[in-house]
């Protein structure tokens, strides 16, 4: 029986490493492009959208770095005050704004079947429709705690005029200070890379789509094509959700890594870290306890029989183990590497994994004890997942990573 599993936690990693579109390589990261000397035809509109709740210790440094862009074409910020109770709002109206780039919006209370983020961007798409309707050029989704360097708006441009992408979208650098942040904030972005291969997701004929929802410039023209903001309505995980009406929709998808916008955002405790996990790792599973007990059990084949393995079996049984415990130790380096942390790290995999499918458990109780995602004092129910961008089978026919 254990050298039954063994070989089959090779064979999973196998597929994994050559067959899962590379997802352990550092990914594709965009380099700073300068469109100062772009004529007007190649640097079209972009309309920033921030969708703001009691973010008074982010907002000035995020939206500064936006009217900061050195962006040649008309470019707008519009900040949608989603009725934050710490003066966010005033805070982003005192920006000084010489380019008359900013326009801050008083959100309104949310209608009935949409979350609260997801509503204040919808406010602020309609905001951007009703100054110049049916305008061509882009959207620029954003979170209010993100700062941009002055090159990225025209970087994600050039690079989606010149591929003739549809949608460009990155995953910022997050924050990795704290004990805590090390040990679990790099491992996010390994699960959400295993999740969403880049590879995959940039490849036309793969039917994956994936976002980070810090960093999405969507043309307009293909908003309208899926039906508008309101075909993300009741969605949960609306980056992904977009990318997958998106490329069902035809158009041409990039997700990579940024190395010109950051997060500001800390997680200072492992507690942190669990609720951001606990917050959608249900979600990711429909909801589905079927897809939870058969995620906590390929979570322990991937990561935790091979150590096991590898320390308490004999014979040839051991060396597979360790064999496997090898290749996925060494799968982690390059993310390590992104975050300039040490490759030793990478031992402790097999305890982060457990501690992110604790996580997902807990997500899970979570739910079932009523409590539905809870982010920002608001609280939401499986019943606003009707547009969710997976469906059962899809999501069993995938390491399902939780917290991606």
């Amino acid at each position: 029986m254990l050298l039954a599993l063994a070989i089959l936690c090779a064979i999973v990693w196998v597929g994994l490493l050559f067959c899962h579109g590379y997802f352990w390589q550092a990914g594709p990261i965009l380099q700073p492009l300068s469109m100062a000397q772009a004529p007007a035809d190649i640097a079209p509109e972009v309309t920033a959208i921030v969708p703001a709740r009691d973010e008074a210790e982010s907002i000035a440094g995020a939206v500064g770095s936006l009217l900061q862009q050195d962006y040649p074409g008309a470019l707008r910020v519009i900040v949608v005050n989603d009725r934050s109770t710490d003066g966010t709002g005033a805070l982003a109206r005192a920006l000084p704004d010489p380019q008359g780039r900013l326009h801050v919006l008083d959100g309104a209370t949310p209608e009935a079947g949409w979350s609260g983020k997801l509503w204040a961007v919808a406010q602020g798409v309609h905001e951007a429709e009703r100054q110049t309707p049916q305008g061509s050029g882009y959207l620029f989704l954003t979170d209010a705690d993100i700062i941009h360097a002055p090159a990225h708006i025209s970087t994600l441009v050039a690079k989606a005029q010149a591929e003739r992408l549809h949608m460009v979208s990155e995953m910022v650098e997050l924050q990795c200070a704290t004990l805590a942040e090390r040990a679990l904030v790099p491992a996010f972005v390994f699960f959400f890379t295993l999740l969403y291969p880049f590879a995959k997701v940039n490849n036309p004929k793969d039917k994956t789509a994936g976002a980070a929802g810090g960093t999405i410039l969507l043309r307009r023209d293909m908003l309208r094509q899926i039906g508008g903001i309101e075909a993300l309505k009741g969605a949960l995980i609306d980056d992904c959700t977009l990318a997958a009406h998106v490329k069902q929709a035809g158009g041409q998808l990039y997700l990579g890594h940024s190395c010109l916008a950051r997060s500001i955002r800390p997680y200072p405790s492992a507690a942190d870290i669990w609720r951001m996990i606990a917050r959608t790792a249900y979600v990711q599973l429909g909801f589905s306890p079927i897809l939870l007990v058969l995620t906590v059990v390929a979570m322990l084949v991937v990561w935790i029989a091979p150590v096991m393995l590898a320390l308490c079996a004999h014979g040839s049984t051991r060396w597979i183990g360790a064999g496997v415990w090898l290749a996925a130790t060494a799968s982690f380096v390059p993310t390590l590497r992104r975050f300039r942390l040490s490759v030793l790290w990478a031992l402790a995999l097999p305890l982060i994994a457990g501690f992110y499918t604790a996580a997902t458990i807990g997500s899970a109780l979570n739910h079932h004890r009523g409590r539905g995602v809870v982010w920002k004092n608001r609280a939401y129910t499986g019943a606003m997942t009707n547009n969710s961008h997976t469906s059962p089978t899809d999501t069993a026919q995938k390491i399902r990573a939780p917290g991606g």
